[in-house]
């Protein structure tokens, strides 16, 4: 891999744009677009006074004179066409819109005295969400027209919406009367009520929409291990609850890529994997502390990081054969306990699951899972184990089997199906990458392009970017 220099950010606002051409970042109250191919900036735009300066490269502790933070950028983002760039200051109250053609267009969103919590680009890249305190409403805005559509009362601006795969339905989790209901709107009629029905829920956590439209699912709060499966017209299709009851309510919920399935993971060391025909659990694949043979142990090598000085890339030690692994049991009595599913995510094609549990946070957890035609037996195909705890973990968007990972070190680890081996067939391989830089590196947090050709690397106040070499330049 090939690594850039590193850069200045804030907020842990750096995204490449959909076309992977450009990458933003932001940096205190200013915004800068770069070329991907060569780091060079194209863009800059700034939302605080003009008399404030933003140091925006990255080898000085001395930054400038700081920006007030009231300034500084909450949100940004590229619409889907990345034709416009929008950079939300909720402190303020304010979004800004960019035109990345055409330096000298701007517009504004002043939210007034209702606040401004969240803002983000709807799926056509031609209208803006704001989400406002207190949960009073959200207001969705069009840069057509200039007009504004208000829906009120939404639960979650985080996890409390979503929209369909083709952008036609904007599903919305609301609270009217103290009872949990939804509403379906359509987005291509400026996004008009179609259905408003209530939730099953008494305490709505959140949602999530099969990849087909079809089905929408919605679970309680922390207090109550309870699913539900609602169509798009409200009617309840089924309802989920283990036995026995964990105690505990439902973390983190994963459709499969195709809608077959749907794996739930809670606060406890299980994950059921449900089936769309019953809405049942098919299979339930648990946390233990023995590793079967057939699984392969993936451990990161102890101090390599030194011995290498943090150059260059080292293969895992590989432990194949009945294996133990420590796992910090749990009082679920007492409070503040770290435990359960902490990540839950399928790749690309759904043939592989990702899973990381918290009271294990070193381990990273992957499952096979069976084509259409095979029997329908999931099982534990390896698991990676590191000297710190993951941080994150991120599935390549676009090849089946790749897998990013980061512990907060000056390294990133990867793990793929797709190495060739001596006989001409694939097999797994996992390896340490360090990050080569002459100061102190921490990855935080990691981020795909969108053609899965190269990684945004985040620390808490910078971050720099890692592409693959392609085979043909190399010399």
């Amino acid at each position: 891999m090939d690594f850039t220099e590193v850069y200045r950010q804030t907020g842990n606002l750096v995204h490449f744009s959909p076309g992977a051409h450009f990458i933003l970042n932001a940096a205190e109250d200013t915004l800068i677009v770069r070329r991907t191919d060569t780091l060079q900036i194209t863009r800059t735009w700034s939302i605080g006074p003009p008399s404030e300066t933003v140091v925006i490269t990255s080898h000085s502790k001395s930054y400038g004179t700081a920006a007030s933070h009231s300034h500084w950028i909450s949100q940004a983002g590229w619409s889907c066409d990345s034709e416009y760039i929008l950079a939300a200051s909720s402190k303020r109250g304010i979004v800004h819109v960019f035109k990345l053609r055409d330096e000298d267009w701007n517009a504004s969103i002043e939210t007034g005295a209702e606040g401004l919590v969240k803002a983000e680009w709807a799926p056509d890249g031609r209208h803006i969400l704001c989400f406002s305190e207190w949960g009073l409403r959200v207001t969705i805005w069009s840069l057509l027209t200039a007009s504004a559509t208000y829906i009120q009362f939404p639960i979650h601006p985080d996890r409390g919406y979503t929209f369909r795969a083709d952008a036609r339905y904007f599903v919305l989790a609301e609270r009217h009367k103290s009872k949990d209901t939804v509403g379906v709107y359509d987005t291509s009629s400026n996004y008009r009520l179609v259905r408003h029905f209530p939730s099953p829920t008494t305490n709505l956590s959140s949602l999530a929409l099969s990849p087909s439209g079809n089905y929408l699912a919605v679970w309680e709060s922390i207090l109550e291990y309870k699913l539900h499966i609602i169509s798009l017209a409200g009617d309840v299709q089924g309802t989920f609850t283990p036995t026995p009851d964990p105690g505990f309510g439902i973390r983190h919920v994963a459709w499969h890529p195709t809608g077959m399935f749907i794996a739930v993971g809670g606060w406890d060391d299980k994950i059921h994997i449900l089936d769309s025909l019953t809405w049942s659990a098919a299979s339930t694949l648990e946390l233990s502390s023995r590793i079967p043979s057939g699984v392969m142990l993936w451990r990161e090598p102890t101090d390599w990081l030194e011995s290498t000085q943090g150059r260059g890339f080292i293969s895992y030690e590989r432990l194949r054969g009945p294996q133990s692994v420590s796992i910090r049991r749990v009082d679920l009595t007492k409070p503040n306990q770290r435990s359960g599913v902490v990540q839950l995510e399928w790749n690309k094609t759904g043939t592989l699951l990702l899973v990381r549990f918290e009271n294990v946070p070193t381990l990273v957890h992957i499952y096979d899972f069976p084509a259409p035609s095979e029997p329908f037996v999931p099982r534990l195909r390896c698991v990676l184990q590191h000297q710190k705890p993951v941080l994150n973990a991120r599935w390549n968007p676009v090849r089946k089997g790749n897998l990013m990972i980061c512990c907060g070190t000056q390294s990133i680890y990867t793990w793929s199906d797709e190495w060739e081996g001596e006989g001409g067939e694939e097999e797994d391989m996992a390896e340490c990458i360090g990050v080569p830089t002459n100061m102190k590196y921490e990855t935080r947090d990691i981020r795909w392009a969108p053609d899965g050709k190269g990684l945004v690397l985040m620390d808490k106040d910078t971050f720099c970017c890692a592409f693959e070499v392609e085979d043909d330049v190399i010399s």
